[in-house]
């Protein structure tokens, strides 16, 4: 009887041994793509870097915003992090279609790797995009004087929340590509789910604003709890109004349904 317990427990420790190589493997075949090409880390540079020194400077002039005791340029902050991990993440779908197209999906799914980590691997890949984010955000908090937490726990924190965002709207982007199928309908889609998902937030305005319909709308977006934790996490004086468990809690139960769902959807990609 113990014998066949230890050999149980050393079958599915060897299966998630298999498991996690392969996410890692095709996580790294996805990295590589952002190596070849790092002028993808430039380009998303710019949205975040207009919507602070503009958009922020302009909107801290008005005063009818209620952000506590934390300037509006910092309350947004966060919010604008947010916002460049769901706008990168969303349109992830695109390249899932492509490598449709060039037979990229096919070869993997004839492979012996579990589809679900195929799935993991492009949203942990999809998490270490979020990083660059991460990092051109501090920087330029950084340079316009913005009341960031530099403490080391904090920092792990932040990036720990924006690699869990990407992930989130990594797989949902994969979920959409494997219904939508072309590269129109999907761009068409996601420009029609980012802005109703972001301004649906309390990224650059809280809560406690919104219209009662707006706010029923805003506790089941996934965003809202990114924001929320990294708020919570990044800002001098910053808190999170759920609470950082909760806030985790919430996107982590979200991913593992989304890719629980992704990884059933991902071979009808080519059918």
């Amino acid at each position: 009887m113990f014998v066949e317990q230890e050999v149980q427990q050393a079958g599915l420790a060897d299966t998630f041994g298999r498991f996690l190589s392969q996410s890692l493997t095709i996580s790294s075949m996805e990295l590589r793509k952002l190596y070849r090409d790092p002028t993808e880390v430039f380009s998303r540079a710019v949205q975040p870097t207009l919507w602070l020194v503009v958009f922020g400077k302009v909107f801290s002039n008005v005063r009818g915003i209620p952000t506590g005791n934390i300037p509006y340029l910092d309350f947004m902050t966060p919010g604008i992090l947010a916002q460049s991990v769901l706008f990168s993440a969303i349109f992830y779908g695109i390249a899932v279609i492509w490598e449709r197209d060039m037979g990229v999906v096919h070869k993997l799914l004839v492979s012996p790797a579990y589809r679900g980590a195929l799935v993991l691997g492009k949203a942990v890949s999809a998490g270490f995009r979020g990083i660059v984010q991460t990092v051109i955000i501090y920087l330029i908090a950084l340079l316009m004087g913005i009341g960031i937490q530099w403490n080391p726990v904090s920092i792990v924190g932040v990036l720990f929340g924006v690699m869990l965002g990407s992930a989130i709207f990594s797989t949902f982007s994969l979920i959409m590509a494997c219904i939508v199928k072309t590269r129109e309908r999907f761009m068409g889609i996601g420009q029609v789910l980012t802005m109703p998902l972001f301004f649906a937030s309390n990224a650059i305005y809280p809560i406690s604003i919104m219209p009662d319909w707006l706010k029923m709308i805003a506790q089941i977006n996934p965003l809202t709890y990114l924001v929320d934790a990294l708020r919570g996490m990044m800002l001098t004086g910053g808190q999170s109004l759920h609470g950082l468990p909760v806030d985790f809690a919430i996107m982590g139960i979200g991913l593992l349904l989304l890719l629980t769902i992704a990884a059933r959807f991902y071979p009808t990609l080519v059918r």
